[in-house]
C-alpha cells in the first residue's frame, strides 16, 4: 500500500453514472460531525466522488480511529 496516491492523471476513470472522464477536484469529506477538505476524482456533471481503496483503508482509517478517540 502506497503512502502517497497520485491523482493528478485520472488513469482512464470514469463516472460510471455519466460516462465522461473524472477530473481531480477539492471534495469535502465528513465523518462524526468534522468536515475537511481533500483532492479527489469526481464526475463534473454528477460530482460523483471515486475514493480509492487506499485511501479508505489507509489514511481516512487513520482520520476516523483519531475522530473516535477524541
Amino acid at each position: 500500500m502506497s503512502e502517497y496516491i497520485d491523482l493528478s492523471t485520472n488513469a482512464g476513470w470514469l463516472c460510471d453514472n455519466c460516462g465522461i472522464p473524472l477530473v481531480l477536484g477539492k471534495v469535502d469529506v465528513s465523518y462524526l460531525g468534522n468536515s475537511f477538505p481533500v483532492d479527489l476524482l469526481k464526475c463534473p456533471k454528477c460530482d460523483l466522488v471515486m475514493i480509492p481503496e487506499e485511501l479508505a483503508l489507509g489514511k481516512m482509517l487513520e482520520v476516523e480511529k483519531g475522530l473516535e478517540d477524541k
